[in-house]
Protein backbone atom coordinates (compact mmCIF):
# COMPACT_ATOMS: atom_id res chain seq x y z
CA UNK A 1 0.00 0.00 0.00
CA UNK A 2 2.85 2.78 0.59
CA UNK A 3 4.39 1.53 -2.53
CA UNK A 4 1.61 2.27 -4.88
CA UNK A 5 1.29 5.81 -2.39
CA UNK A 6 4.84 6.97 -3.02
CA UNK A 7 4.55 6.08 -6.85
CA UNK A 8 1.56 8.09 -7.55
CA UNK A 9 3.01 11.07 -6.12
CA UNK A 10 5.93 10.54 -7.78
CA UNK A 11 4.17 10.85 -10.81
CA UNK A 12 2.06 13.85 -9.93
CA UNK A 13 5.25 15.61 -9.45
CA UNK A 14 7.03 15.08 -12.50
CA UNK A 15 3.34 15.85 -14.50
CA UNK A 16 3.51 19.06 -12.91
CA UNK A 17 7.09 19.96 -13.65
CA UNK A 18 6.96 19.21 -16.96
CA UNK A 19 3.60 21.96 -17.37
CA UNK A 20 5.70 24.43 -15.70
CA UNK A 21 8.04 24.03 -18.49
CA UNK A 22 6.14 23.83 -21.38
CA UNK A 23 4.15 27.34 -19.61
CA UNK A 24 7.53 28.86 -19.58
CA UNK A 25 8.90 28.08 -23.40
CA UNK A 26 5.28 29.17 -24.75
CA UNK A 27 5.63 32.79 -26.12
CA UNK A 28 3.24 35.87 -24.47
CA UNK A 29 1.15 36.10 -27.27
CA UNK A 30 -0.04 33.13 -27.79
CA UNK A 31 -3.17 31.92 -25.92
CA UNK A 32 -3.15 29.44 -22.88
CA UNK A 33 -3.36 25.61 -24.15
CA UNK A 34 -4.24 23.88 -21.53
CA UNK A 35 -7.51 24.54 -19.10
CA UNK A 36 -5.23 24.45 -16.05
CA UNK A 37 -4.83 28.07 -16.36
CA UNK A 38 -8.57 28.67 -16.62
CA UNK A 39 -7.90 30.57 -13.21
CA UNK A 40 -6.36 33.04 -15.28
CA UNK A 41 -9.71 33.81 -17.29
CA UNK A 42 -9.93 37.08 -15.47
CA UNK A 43 -7.37 38.56 -17.68
CA UNK A 44 -9.65 40.23 -20.05
CA UNK A 45 -10.40 43.04 -18.24
CA UNK A 46 -6.78 44.20 -18.61
CA UNK A 47 -7.70 46.54 -21.20
CA UNK A 48 -9.72 48.25 -18.28
CA UNK A 49 -6.09 49.11 -17.12
CA UNK A 50 -5.26 52.34 -19.75
CA UNK A 51 -8.54 54.18 -17.84
CA UNK A 52 -5.89 56.40 -16.48
CA UNK A 53 -4.90 57.63 -19.59
CA UNK A 54 -8.27 59.69 -19.55
CA UNK A 55 -6.76 62.72 -18.00
CA UNK A 56 -4.62 63.19 -21.13
CA UNK A 57 -7.50 64.52 -22.47
CA UNK A 58 -7.73 67.45 -20.04
CA UNK A 59 -4.28 68.61 -20.24
CA UNK A 60 -3.29 72.49 -20.67
CA UNK A 61 -2.92 71.85 -24.37
CA UNK A 62 -6.10 70.53 -24.95
CA UNK A 63 -8.30 73.25 -22.46
CA UNK A 64 -6.82 76.57 -24.70
CA UNK A 65 -9.35 77.64 -27.10
CA UNK A 66 -8.47 76.78 -30.26
CA UNK A 67 -9.37 80.56 -31.26
CA UNK A 68 -6.94 82.04 -29.51
CA UNK A 69 -3.87 81.68 -31.91
CA UNK A 70 -5.68 83.29 -34.63
CA UNK A 71 -6.91 86.39 -32.71
CA UNK A 72 -3.55 87.26 -31.95
CA UNK A 73 -2.34 87.74 -35.66
CA UNK A 74 -6.12 89.55 -36.19
CA UNK A 75 -5.62 91.79 -33.45
CA UNK A 76 -1.67 92.74 -34.18
CA UNK A 77 -2.95 93.41 -37.88
CA UNK A 78 -5.69 95.58 -37.06
CA UNK A 79 -3.49 97.61 -34.62
CA UNK A 80 -0.89 98.20 -37.47
CA UNK A 81 -3.26 99.42 -39.94
CA UNK A 82 -4.85 101.79 -37.74
CA UNK A 83 -1.34 102.89 -36.60
CA UNK A 84 -0.86 103.37 -40.02
CA UNK A 85 -3.89 105.33 -41.06
CA UNK A 86 -3.26 107.79 -37.43
CA UNK A 87 -1.58 111.01 -38.11
CA UNK A 88 1.71 110.94 -36.46
CA UNK A 89 2.76 114.80 -37.49
CA UNK A 90 0.90 116.48 -34.06
CA UNK A 91 2.69 119.95 -35.01
CA UNK A 92 0.45 122.84 -35.51
CA UNK A 93 1.43 122.51 -38.99
CA UNK A 94 0.49 118.81 -39.40
CA UNK A 95 -2.19 118.87 -37.34
CA UNK A 96 -3.46 122.36 -39.71
CA UNK A 97 -2.92 119.90 -43.03
CA UNK A 98 -5.10 117.63 -41.35
CA UNK A 99 -8.16 118.97 -40.28
CA UNK A 100 -11.31 119.45 -42.01
CA UNK A 101 -11.86 121.87 -44.77
CA UNK A 102 -14.03 124.18 -42.47
CA UNK A 103 -11.39 123.82 -39.76
CA UNK A 104 -8.55 124.92 -42.12
CA UNK A 105 -10.95 128.08 -43.46
CA UNK A 106 -11.35 129.18 -39.74
CA UNK A 107 -8.01 128.39 -39.30
CA UNK A 108 -6.89 130.66 -42.60
CA UNK A 109 -9.32 133.30 -41.64
CA UNK A 110 -7.87 133.61 -37.46
CA UNK A 111 -4.41 133.99 -39.44
CA UNK A 112 -5.42 136.89 -41.57
CA UNK A 113 -6.89 138.50 -38.61
CA UNK A 114 -4.16 137.91 -36.54
CA UNK A 115 -1.75 139.85 -39.44
CA UNK A 116 -3.99 142.99 -39.82
CA UNK A 117 -3.89 142.99 -35.63
CA UNK A 118 -0.39 143.22 -35.82
CA UNK A 119 -0.32 145.41 -38.93
CA UNK A 120 -2.69 147.62 -37.09
CA UNK A 121 -1.04 148.27 -33.96
CA UNK A 122 2.64 148.61 -36.15
CA UNK A 123 1.10 151.61 -38.41
CA UNK A 124 -1.41 152.80 -35.27
CA UNK A 125 1.69 153.13 -33.04
CA UNK A 126 3.88 155.04 -35.85
CA UNK A 127 0.74 157.24 -36.19
CA UNK A 128 -0.09 157.99 -32.59
CA UNK A 129 3.89 159.11 -32.15
CA UNK A 130 4.22 161.03 -34.75
CA UNK A 131 0.74 162.65 -33.96
CA UNK A 132 1.82 163.56 -30.29
CA UNK A 133 5.24 164.81 -31.37
CA UNK A 134 3.51 167.60 -34.12
CA UNK A 135 0.65 168.28 -31.94
CA UNK A 136 3.12 168.62 -28.82
CA UNK A 137 5.45 171.12 -30.96
CA UNK A 138 2.69 173.14 -32.16
CA UNK A 139 1.46 173.71 -28.53
CA UNK A 140 4.57 174.90 -27.38
CA UNK A 141 4.86 177.42 -30.15
CA UNK A 142 1.27 178.69 -29.49
CA UNK A 143 1.90 179.02 -26.22
CA UNK A 144 5.42 180.95 -27.03
CA UNK A 145 3.29 183.30 -29.34
CA UNK A 146 1.62 186.23 -28.54
CA UNK A 147 -0.61 186.74 -31.59
CA UNK A 148 -2.11 185.12 -33.54
CA UNK A 149 0.04 186.29 -36.57
CA UNK A 150 3.33 185.23 -34.32
CA UNK A 151 2.05 181.56 -34.05
CA UNK A 152 1.35 181.76 -37.94
CA UNK A 153 4.86 182.08 -38.35
CA UNK A 154 6.07 179.97 -36.15
CA UNK A 155 3.53 177.07 -37.61
CA UNK A 156 4.11 178.18 -41.46
CA UNK A 157 6.51 175.22 -42.33
CA UNK A 158 4.90 172.40 -40.09
CA UNK A 159 1.51 170.56 -40.50
CA UNK A 160 -0.52 168.81 -38.39
CA UNK A 161 -3.71 169.45 -36.48
CA UNK A 162 -1.69 172.59 -34.93
CA UNK A 163 -1.31 174.60 -37.55
CA UNK A 164 -4.79 173.45 -39.23
CA UNK A 165 -6.29 175.27 -35.93
CA UNK A 166 -3.95 178.41 -35.86
CA UNK A 167 -4.72 178.70 -39.86
CA UNK A 168 -8.42 178.15 -39.36
CA UNK A 169 -8.75 180.96 -36.62
CA UNK A 170 -6.66 183.00 -38.91
CA UNK A 171 -8.99 182.87 -42.00
CA UNK A 172 -11.79 183.33 -39.69
CA UNK A 173 -10.24 186.71 -38.39
CA UNK A 174 -9.70 187.48 -41.60
CA UNK A 175 -12.99 187.08 -42.89
CA UNK A 176 -14.89 189.05 -40.33
CA UNK A 177 -12.46 191.83 -39.92
CA UNK A 178 -14.77 194.32 -41.45
CA UNK A 179 -17.89 193.36 -38.94
CA UNK A 180 -15.87 193.11 -35.91
CA UNK A 181 -15.21 196.85 -35.80
CA UNK A 182 -18.78 197.50 -35.61
CA UNK A 183 -20.29 194.16 -34.05
CA UNK A 184 -17.74 193.34 -31.27
CA UNK A 185 -15.97 189.90 -31.00
CA UNK A 186 -18.14 187.52 -29.66
CA UNK A 187 -19.68 186.65 -32.87
CA UNK A 188 -16.02 185.61 -34.20
CA UNK A 189 -15.09 183.73 -30.51
CA UNK A 190 -18.19 181.47 -31.76
CA UNK A 191 -17.17 180.88 -35.57
CA UNK A 192 -13.30 180.66 -34.25
CA UNK A 193 -14.83 178.11 -31.48
CA UNK A 194 -16.59 176.25 -33.86
CA UNK A 195 -14.08 175.91 -36.68
CA UNK A 196 -11.59 174.54 -33.75
CA UNK A 197 -14.05 172.11 -32.75
CA UNK A 198 -15.07 170.53 -35.86
CA UNK A 199 -11.13 170.53 -36.79
CA UNK A 200 -10.68 168.71 -33.69
CA UNK A 201 -13.07 166.03 -34.24
CA UNK A 202 -11.79 165.12 -37.55
CA UNK A 203 -8.28 165.03 -36.02
CA UNK A 204 -9.65 162.60 -33.48
CA UNK A 205 -11.18 160.69 -36.16
CA UNK A 206 -8.87 160.34 -38.29
CA UNK A 207 -6.19 159.28 -35.55
CA UNK A 208 -9.31 156.32 -33.90
CA UNK A 209 -9.46 154.63 -37.57
CA UNK A 210 -8.33 150.90 -37.17
CA UNK A 211 -9.11 150.88 -33.74
CA UNK A 212 -12.75 149.31 -35.00
CA UNK A 213 -11.30 146.67 -36.66
CA UNK A 214 -9.48 145.75 -33.64
CA UNK A 215 -12.48 145.90 -31.12
CA UNK A 216 -14.17 143.48 -33.36
CA UNK A 217 -11.30 140.56 -33.74
CA UNK A 218 -10.82 140.97 -30.21
CA UNK A 219 -14.72 140.48 -29.62
CA UNK A 220 -15.55 137.68 -32.31
CA UNK A 221 -12.32 135.99 -32.95
CA UNK A 222 -13.08 133.48 -29.66
CA UNK A 223 -16.68 132.85 -30.99
CA UNK A 224 -15.50 132.00 -34.79
CA UNK A 225 -12.32 129.84 -32.98
CA UNK A 226 -15.08 128.12 -30.97
CA UNK A 227 -16.77 127.33 -34.16
CA UNK A 228 -14.05 125.62 -35.50
CA UNK A 229 -13.31 123.60 -32.52
CA UNK A 230 -16.95 122.57 -32.29
CA UNK A 231 -16.84 121.31 -36.03
CA UNK A 232 -14.04 119.67 -35.39
CA UNK A 233 -14.72 117.88 -32.14
CA UNK A 234 -17.80 116.63 -34.53
CA UNK A 235 -15.47 115.08 -36.86
CA UNK A 236 -13.92 113.54 -34.22
CA UNK A 237 -16.43 111.55 -33.32
CA UNK A 238 -17.51 110.60 -36.06
CA UNK A 239 -14.44 108.69 -36.24
CA UNK A 240 -14.84 107.77 -33.33
CA UNK A 241 -17.58 105.81 -34.23
CA UNK A 242 -16.43 104.63 -37.66
CA UNK A 243 -13.41 103.44 -35.80
CA UNK A 244 -15.49 101.77 -32.79
CA UNK A 245 -12.72 102.07 -30.75
CA UNK A 246 -11.84 104.88 -27.93
CA UNK A 247 -8.54 104.28 -27.86
CA UNK A 248 -7.06 107.64 -27.32
CA UNK A 249 -4.57 107.31 -30.22
CA UNK A 250 -7.46 107.76 -32.29
CA UNK A 251 -9.47 110.43 -29.95
CA UNK A 252 -7.15 112.43 -29.36
CA UNK A 253 -5.61 113.84 -32.90
CA UNK A 254 -9.04 114.58 -34.04
CA UNK A 255 -9.18 116.56 -30.57
CA UNK A 256 -6.39 118.00 -30.73
CA UNK A 257 -7.05 119.55 -34.44
CA UNK A 258 -9.95 120.97 -32.79
CA UNK A 259 -8.53 122.69 -30.01
CA UNK A 260 -5.95 124.43 -32.65
CA UNK A 261 -9.14 126.52 -33.84
CA UNK A 262 -9.70 127.72 -30.26
CA UNK A 263 -5.93 128.74 -29.77
CA UNK A 264 -5.33 130.72 -33.14
CA UNK A 265 -9.03 132.35 -31.65
CA UNK A 266 -7.09 133.30 -28.92
CA UNK A 267 -4.23 134.24 -30.03
CA UNK A 268 -5.62 136.36 -32.56
CA UNK A 269 -8.17 138.06 -29.64
CA UNK A 270 -5.85 138.04 -27.18
CA UNK A 271 -3.63 140.77 -28.38
CA UNK A 272 -6.46 142.72 -30.13
CA UNK A 273 -7.88 143.54 -27.14
CA UNK A 274 -4.88 145.12 -25.64
CA UNK A 275 -4.00 146.57 -28.65
CA UNK A 276 -7.49 148.42 -28.33
CA UNK A 277 -6.99 149.56 -24.45
CA UNK A 278 -3.85 150.54 -25.22
CA UNK A 279 -4.46 152.80 -28.59
CA UNK A 280 -7.65 154.10 -26.49
CA UNK A 281 -6.01 155.51 -23.87
CA UNK A 282 -3.42 157.13 -26.37
CA UNK A 283 -6.03 158.40 -28.01
CA UNK A 284 -7.40 159.99 -25.64
CA UNK A 285 -4.16 161.61 -24.29
CA UNK A 286 -3.62 162.94 -27.64
CA UNK A 287 -6.95 164.58 -27.92
CA UNK A 288 -6.18 166.61 -24.39
CA UNK A 289 -2.99 167.72 -26.20
CA UNK A 290 -5.60 168.66 -28.88
CA UNK A 291 -7.67 170.46 -26.78
CA UNK A 292 -5.04 172.47 -25.61
CA UNK A 293 -3.63 173.54 -28.87
CA UNK A 294 -7.55 174.86 -29.79
CA UNK A 295 -7.53 176.86 -26.06
CA UNK A 296 -4.71 178.36 -26.89
CA UNK A 297 -5.86 179.29 -30.19
CA UNK A 298 -9.07 180.38 -28.81
CA UNK A 299 -6.59 182.78 -26.29
CA UNK A 300 -4.76 184.24 -28.78
CA UNK A 301 -7.80 185.35 -30.79
CA UNK A 302 -9.48 186.77 -28.29
CA UNK A 303 -5.83 188.51 -27.25
CA UNK A 304 -6.21 189.88 -31.03
CA UNK A 305 -9.64 191.35 -30.04
CA UNK A 306 -8.58 192.74 -27.26
CA UNK A 307 -5.83 194.67 -28.82
CA UNK A 308 -7.72 195.91 -31.65
CA UNK A 309 -10.58 197.41 -29.27
CA UNK A 310 -7.82 198.94 -27.44
CA UNK A 311 -6.13 200.49 -30.44
CA UNK A 312 -8.68 202.68 -31.13
CA UNK A 313 -8.73 204.19 -27.80
CA UNK A 314 -5.24 204.34 -27.45
CA UNK A 315 -4.96 206.44 -31.27
CA UNK A 316 -7.74 209.13 -29.63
Amino acid sequence: MSRHGLFAALVASVILAGGSAVAQEQPAGAPPAATPVAPAAPAPMAPAAPAPATPKLTTPAAAEPPTMAPAQPVAAARAGAMEFTLPHDLSPWGMFMAADIIVKAVMIGLAFASLVTWTIWLAKSLEILGGKLRIGRAVRAIGDAATLKQASRALDRSGGPGALLVRAAEEETALSAGAVDHVGGDGLKERVTSRLSRIEAAASRRMSRGTGVLATIGSTAPFVGLLGTVWGIMNAFIGISQAQTTNLAVVAPGIAEALLATAMGLVAAIPAVVMYNVFARSIAGYRQILADASAGVERLVSRDLDFRSVAPATAK
